[in-house]
């Protein structure tokens, strides 16, 4: 019986302990300093301005007649580089790529190809896209030279002219 009041004593003496250090630690009222001054101490972080182009090394892209060779040697680089995520003409890891042209500007492709880290992390259209497809587009670290080939075949393939010079190729082949 003795060591059984000794327990609780102990555990009283515990409890009351533990409630006279929490209602010295807090619940009292802080000084006002006045010699400090009243300003907004918050850190100010600059919106960055991202223009319709996104983020990245092209400012401007020159546009012509679509360039058949350049467009054969985008589609060699997105075959190699590009079809493990992207399909042409349905969505897969990536979105579909087949319309490109008709949804975004030939420099935000282009920067997209070559910044897509800080595209994703930035260009409001690339965060949406990462958003909706969960997976962020891969840097393939091509060259400024084969992101301009891969725009001319998406341009080639939107145009038809992919299809059309296929087809004109497997009509000048001759028959089996």
């Amino acid at each position: 019986m003795f060591i059984i009041q000794k327990k609780n004593t102990i555990l009283w003496s515990l409890a009351a302990l533990f409630t006279a250090i929490l209602m010295a630690c807090g619940g009292g009222e802080v000084e006002d300093d006045d010699d400090a001054p009243d300003e907004d101490f918050s850190v100010f972080t600059p919106k960055e301005e991202v223009g319709e182009n996104g983020i990245g090394p092209i400012k401007e892209v020159t546009l012509g007649e679509i360039d058949a060779a350049m467009a054969a040697q985008g589609k060699e680089v997105f075959t190699l580089m590009c079809t493990a995520c992207h399909k042409m003409d349905k969505r897969h890891v990536g979105p579909p790529l087949g319309e490109v042209i008709g949804r975004r500007n030939p420099v935000w492709i282009m920067n997209m190809i070559l910044n897509p880290e800080e595209m994703v992390a930035k260009d409001p259209v690339a965060k949406q896209l990462f958003s909706e497809f969960l997976s962020p587009m891969a840097n393939q670290n091509l060259t400024e030279e084969q992101a301009r080939q891969v725009l001319e075949y998406f341009r080639s393939y939107e145009m038809g002219t992919e299809t059309a010079e296929a087809e004109a190729a497997a009509a000048a082949a001759p028959a089996k």
